[in-house]
C-alpha cells in the first residue's frame, strides 16, 4: 500500500515540477507584462542547448546548467530591446512577432544543428520502493519548481526591483514620474522571465531528446498553467499547478497519458468557465 501511495506523490510531484518550471517564465511575461510570448519554447530550447553542448564540452553538469539559464537570459534582455519593447499594450502584434520569431529559430536550429542532438544521460540514478523503480533525478525537479516559486516570491515581493516592477506593470507612466527606470524594468523582468524558461530547459536537459521543435512540448502546458492561475501570478501559478498536476496524475494513472493530457485540458476549460479570472481572482475574493 505504502509503495502505490509513494508513487502517486511522486507522480504528483513529476507533473507538478514540469508545469511549475515551464510556467514560471511565462507567468512574468505573460501573467504580469501583458506580452503573449510565442518564443517561451525556445527560450527553453536555448536552456537545453547550452547545458548540452557545454557538457559535451567538458563541462560538469551544473555550472553548464547556470551558464545555461544565463545565457537565455541574455538573449531575453536582447529579444526585449530590439523586438519587444515596441509592442507593450499591444498583444496581438507581440503574439505574431513572437511567433515569427519562434519560427525563424526553430528552422535556424535545424538548419545548423539537424533533427536533434545527442543527449547526456539523467544524472542521480534511482531508487526502489516495493515493486516500483524511481528517478532520483525527479526529486531534484521537483525541489527545484518549490525554490522557484519561492524565488519568484521573494524577488517580487521583497526586493526594491520587484516593488518597482509590479509598480511598472499596474501603470508605468505614474512609475516612471515617481523616478523609476521603466525601461531597465522591463528588460529586466522579461530577462527573468527567459532566463527562469532557460533554467527549465537546462534542468529538462539530462531527462529528453534534444530537437529543435522541443518547445513546443512545454508551451501548451505554460499557457494552460499561467491561464488557470489568472492575473496575479504570485498567488495563482501554484495552486494552478497543484489542480492541474493532481487531475494529470489520477488520469494518468487511470486511462495513460493521452487520457491524462486530454483531463487535464478539460479542466483548463471547467475552471476558465467557472472562473473567468482564474484561481488566484477566486483566491483574492476568498480573503477579502
Amino acid at each position: 500500500m505504502f509503495a502505490e501511495i509513494f508513487s502517486f506523490a511522486y507522480q504528483f510531484a513529476d507533473v507538478f515540477a514540469f508545469l511549475i518550471l515551464a510556467a514560471a517564465g511565462l507567468a512574468i511575461v505573460f501573467g504580469m507584462m501583458g506580452v503573449i510570448n510565442m518564443a517561451h519554447g525556445e527560450f527553453i530550447m536555448c536552456g537545453a542547448y547550452v547545458t548540452v553542448g557545454l557538457v559535451h564540452a567538458g563541462l560538469p553538469l551544473v555550472p553548464a546548467q547556470v551558464l545555461g539559464t544565463l545565457a537565455a537570459g541574455l538573449v531575453g534582455v536582447a529579444v526585449e530591446w530590439t523586438i519587444v519593447r515596441k509592442l507593450y499594450k499591444r498583444p496581438l502584434d507581440s503574439l505574431l512577432a513572437t511567433w515569427g520569431l519562434s519560427l525563424i529559430v526553430t528552422q535556424g536550429m535545424l538548419l545548423i544543428f539537424g533533427s536533434s542532438l545527442a543527449g547526456i544521460g539523467t544524472p542521480q540514478g534511482s531508487f526502489s520502493i516495493g515493486a516500483y523503480t524511481f528517478s532520483t533525478y525527479r526529486l531534484v525537479l521537483f525541489g527545484c519548481a518549490l525554490a522557484v516559486l519561492a524565488v519568484i516570491y521573494v524577488v517580487f515581493m521583497r526586493t526594491r526591483f520587484g516593488i518597482h516592477a509590479r509598480a511598472t506593470m499596474q501603470n508605468a507612466s505614474i512609475a516612471q514620474a515617481t523616478g523609476v527606470r521603466v525601461g531597465r524594468v522591463y528588460a529586466l523582468s522579461f530577462g527573468l522571465g527567459a532566463a527562469l524558461a532557460g533554467f527549465c530547459g537546462a534542468m529538462y536537459a539530462p531527462t529528453m531528446t534534444l530537437m529543435p521543435t522541443m518547445g513546443a512540448a512545454f508551451l501548451i502546458e505554460s499557457f494552460v498553467t499561467v491561464v488557470v492561475g489568472g492575473a496575479n501570478v504570485l498567488l495563482g501559478t501554484a495552486p494552478a499547478g497543484m489542480l492541474l498536476a493532481v487531475v494529470r496524475t489520477a488520469l494518468n494513472g487511470w486511462g495513460g497519458q493521452i487520457i491524462g493530457q486530454i483531463g487535464m485540458l478539460l479542466a483548463v476549460i471547467v475552471v476558465i468557465r467557472l472562473l473567468p479570472e482564474g484561481l488566484s481572482g477566486w483566491l483574492a475574493r476568498r480573503t477579502r
